[in-house]
């Protein structure tokens, strides 16, 4: 401050007189903290992933047509999904006829069970998280 005193902290916390002329720092604290959120799941969370394990979490096992007929998918869509949580153990596959029609029946892995629910977890931390806010 210019041609005024003012107050000066010290290191040891006492409170002094400034001379005047002198500029005292102050150093402004932002009341807002930034959100820390949990990094979610990026393999589950897309919606067609996310649809597919939990309709599985739910059921023993799904044809590939009871899925694609649940999220309303097209085969090749539903394809590429599936493959991306096989390569990632989160699901496991199963192709063999019935007759002479071939079927591919889909069952949740317990590794892809953990990650629901820890998918789940991070979810419901940011439901809070945005709800305190």
């Amino acid at each position: 401050m210019v041609g005024r005193a003012s107050l000066q902290h010290s290191k040891s916390g006492k409170v002094a007189m400034a001379k005047p002329r002198e500029r005292v720092a102050v150093e402004r604290v932002s009341a807002a903290r930034p959100m820390e959120l949990p990094e979610l799941d990026r393999l589950i969370h897309e919606r067609i992933r996310l649809g597919i394990v939990s309709a599985l979490a739910t059921n023993e096992s799904l044809s590939f047509n009871d899925l694609k007929r649940i999220l309303k998918t097209t085969d090749g869509n539903l394809s590429v999904h599936a493959r991306k949580l096989e390569e990632a153990q989160y699901i496991a596959c199963a192709k063999f006829f019935e007759g002479r029609v071939p079927r591919t029946e889909y069952r949740l892995t317990t590794p892809g069970r953990r990650a629901l629910a820890r998918y789940l977890d991070q979810m419901e931390e940011w439901i809070r998280v945005t709800r305190d806010e």
